[in-house]
């Protein structure tokens, strides 16, 4: 009996980017530790959904020997319609001379020039976002200019 495997899809749903201050960096055990307070930013849903990235969320980017970032992220996002929408995800990042330099200028990436994944999960009350609880997501990254990033996000069908 032979084996069909066929893998899932992905659906487009939406762009969101962060500004960020410069990070307070500490080292320990495990590598260099750098946290990285959003300061702003917006999301840009693909079905025309906008808002807006608020304070107080950062990233605790652990840049570990393998030249690898492990990102653990949390953020909240004010809906222009009022609801709110927590985030939080893992991922990877690849430390390599683009994304060295990028940092370092307050340059840009593309989105190829990098290994840059994560693993969004949302939360909300408000019921016109419920579908975000109830799939998985992944999310594309890259550096932005003036210290950010910027993810697409796709829905795992």
């Amino acid at each position: 009996m032979a084996l069909t495997v066929v893998a899932p899809g992905l659906e487009y749903v939406g762009t969101f980017d962060a500004k960020l201050k410069p990070p307070v960096q500490s080292g320990g055990p495990l590598g260099a530790r750098m946290f990285f307070e959003v300061i702003g930013g917006e999301y840009r849903g693909a079905a025309g959904e906008r808002g807006t990235l608020l304070t107080g969320g950062g990233d605790w980017l652990l840049v570990c020997g393998d030249g690898f970032g492990r990102l653990d992220v949390r953020a909240h996002v004010q809906m222009a319609d009022g609801a709110v929408v927590y985030v939080q995800y893992h991922g990877v990042l690849e430390m390599n001379a683009a994304v060295m330099g990028a940092m370092q200028s307050g340059g840009a990436t593309e989105f190829d020039q990098q290994y840059f994944r994560t693993s969004p999960r949302f939360e909300t009350s408000d019921p016109r976002y419920a579908a975000l609880q109830q799939g998985v997501f992944v999310g594309q990254g890259r550096i932005i200019e003036g210290l950010g990033v910027e993810y697409n996000i796709f829905r795992v069908t």
